[in-house]
């Protein structure tokens, strides 16, 4: 994708509660004219709120469904095509948000259009608006699953933002569809054990350590068929040729991927920098630089960690693990600044920011940029639970025990993350002295899970005086 650099004026993703009492107005007549099946009307009344607010996802996805339950099922002829987007590319550089309402226009004649999805995801990413850019893809992946070309985009997209769980899913899709695609059976693969290592990771970021060794491992298990040493000779001819050309942009990714895989984070990252430069801004590029430096930073804890684990009496590198864990919560703190600066719209960004905050004690800057994250619902209950924990720090316990009941009420399971809000929730009860909300908190992880850290203590306890 040739990306241009966003704008002041981009639109903003927003809810229906962000809209204007006017639009409000609208999409409560489109909402009743679904309910009466009247659905053409409330295609026309969508059509005018987006083109006032393009960055309505909502909005986006209620018309969309409109328009697929009038057109029928889509039809092969349809798909593939990029009917009616050719003429539109030439504007699309020159006016990207006008463009958005005469994409939608075109795809109220065939919303399962390829050419005019594919246009929209492109724009939408150039302008920031993210959850559209996947919306688009996501549209010709349920109507078209054979579609890979646009499957892998889409894949590629989710590994950039960081969505490992998204992006191991659309592969998935893609190996159905041919099963003789390598790139994505590695691509399932290799998501899913990083899914794996994000589940792993406790609501504040840090890696639990009993599942480290696995995870890394299981990481690990999932490369590609190629050896250590067929790794190694691959790098050597590709960083013969980059030697012969340093501006080579395929080869330059091809090895940037090539450390990746290796998982030498440091020269990933310098080699992805390198081609975000060569590709003119390329966010992609920058984005995959970015994981890099991220996961160079992770591995240089956990081997620090490590050596403390193995000597605790050694003061030496107790004190390295704390002056680098303290110089790099400033630096996290400044490099995703720098994030967000660039991509303001982003909650994922918003809430790397947060975290780093959080961490590095800044908890009342931590709070605007992690309620600005809540809008993305993938990492929606992470945000809260991390909310209530920075409510917590600045002895604000109405608050925090409001965040994290929030989450609580949006997790339906009983996973890791549950029971992590629970317990916090219980322990700031116990601070309240709400002692039967914090001990009712506590039973309902005891009911499924009696190891989970004090909770067996603290439920019997309760019985026994």
């Amino acid at each position: 994708m040739a990306e241009e650099s966003t704008e002041a004026s981009s639109p903003t993703e927003i809810g229906v509660a962000d809209l204007p009492k006017s639009l409000g107005d609208l999409v409560l007549k489109a909402d009743a004219a679904i309910e009466q099946n009247n659905l053409a009307y409330a295609v026309k009344l969508f059509l005018s709120v987006l083109k006032a607010e393009p960055g309505f996802v909502e909005g986006r996805r209620k018309l969309r469904a409109s328009e697929m339950k009038i057109a029928g099922p889509p039809k092969k002829k349809g798909l593939f095509g990029g009917g009616g987007a050719g003429k539109l590319k030439g504007k699309a550089k020159k006016d990207p948000v006008g463009v958005i309402d005469d994409i939608e226009r075109e795809l109220e004649k065939d919303p399962y259009n390829a050419g005019l999805n594919e246009l929209l995801h492109e724009v939408a990413f150039n302008l920031n608006m993210l959850d559209t850019a996947a919306f688009a893809l996501e549209t010709v992946r349920r109507a078209t699953p054979d579609n890979t070309k646009l499957l892998h985009k889409l894949a590629q997209f989710y590994e950039n933002r960081n969505m490992p769980e998204e992006a191991a899913g659309v592969y998935k899709d893609i190996v159905k569809a041919d099963p003789t695609d390598t790139d994505a059976v590695k691509g399932e693969k290799d998501m899913t054990a990083r899914a794996s290592m994000a589940r792993s990771q406790d609501a504040s970021g840090a890696l639990v350590k009993k599942d480290d060794d696995e995870s890394l491992a299981l990481e690990k298990a999932s490369r590609a068929a190629m050896t250590q040493d067929q790794m190694e000779e691959k790098r050597d001819q590709l960083v013969q040729q980059y030697n012969e050309d340093v501006n080579n942009f395929d080869v330059v990714k091809q090895l940037a991927a090539l450390y990746e895989q290796m998982e030498d984070w440091a020269m990933a990252q310098q080699m992805f920098e390198w081609a975000h430069s060569l590709s003119a801004g390329d966010a992609a590029l920058k984005m995959k630089a970015n994981n890099m430096k991220d996961r160079a930073g992770e591995e240089e804890v956990r081997s620090l960690e490590a050596r403390v684990e193995e000597n605790p009496d050694d003061e030496e590198a107790q004190a390295a693990l704390d002056e680098y864990q303290h110089t790099r919560a400033a630096a996290q703190v400044d490099e995703r600044r720098r994030r967000v600066d660039q991509n303001p719209t982003d909650p994922q960004l918003r809430y790397d920011l947060g975290q780093a905050l959080y961490h590095a004690g800044e908890y009342s800057e931590a709070i605007p940029h992690l309620q600005q994250a809540t809008r993305n619902p993938h990492i929606r209950t992470r945000v809260l639970l991390l909310l209530g924990r920075t409510f917590d720090a600045k002895g604000m316990s109405d608050m925090a025990i409001k965040q994290l009941s929030d989450a609580n009420a949006e997790l339906t399971v009983m996973d890791k993350t549950k029971k992590e809000v629970l317990y916090e929730l219980g322990i700031i009860h116990e601070k309240v002295e709400s002692g039967d909300e914090a001990l009712s908190c506590f039973k309902q992880i005891y009911e499924v899970d009696y190891g989970y850290r004090d909770v067996a203590h603290r439920v019997e306890s309760s019985y026994a005086g």
